[in-house]
Formats: C-alpha cells, structure tokens, sequence
C-alpha cells in the first residue's frame, strides 16, 4: 500500500452536553484535537428537506491510526472540521493490514 498523502489539518471533535440551568440541555462541540488527514470525495448528492435545498456529500478521510481508547482515535458520532466546513462521522475502520491507517466514512452537508 502507498502511503496517503495527509496533507489537511482537521479539528477531531466531540459532541458535548452541559445543563443550561432551566432544567434542559445545551448540546455543543468540544475541540479534541488537530489530526493530519487526506480527504476524497466518493459521491454526492441533492435533496430537499423541509424546504431547504441541501448538498449532500460522501467522503472518505484518511488519517494516522490511534491506538483503540485513545481519545485521539475517531468514532462514529464525533466530526471533523476544517475551517467552516464540517464532516460527520459515520463509520470508522482500519485501512491496512499493519493498522498504520484509519478510514473514515463522513458526510458533509451544505445548505445551497
């Protein structure tokens, strides 16, 4: 296998909740830390929901492994950001045979 050219800086993120004081829950996001990751497009497509015009895009993002429990290893549920564009996590597996590699299948969506 050649080795994937890891040359875009993410933000790995995590959902958060923290009490809003009225008895409810305000959900967020909290910055875990910057990963180096190659990032291809797989498919894509429009759609309409609830009125709203929406791009919905498929990706494959490569990155370096981290061991299993480590905060730094992604997880189905976390995102990635880079700038103002978001990518949700929705699988994550083990790309080479040696576990050098990690590949995440995300989806970004745009409002148009």
């Amino acid at each position: 296998m050649r080795p994937p050219r890891l040359n875009r800086a993410l933000v790995l993120e995590a959902p958060t909740r923290t009490p809003d004081g009225a008895g409810g829950v305000r959900e967020g996001w909290s910055a875990l830390g910057t990963l180096w990751a190659a990032i291809d497009a797989r498919s894509g497509r429009d759609l309409e929901d609830m009125g709203a015009a929406l791009s919905r895009v498929r990706l494959r993002i490569t990155l370096r492994a981290a061991p299993p429990g480590s905060t730094m290893r992604p997880e189905a549920g976390q995102r990635l950001r880079e700038a103002t564009r978001t990518y949700a996590i929705r699988a994550v597996r083990e790309l080479d045979p040696d576990g050098r590699y990690l590949a995440c299948e995300a989806e970004e969506e745009v409002a148009r």
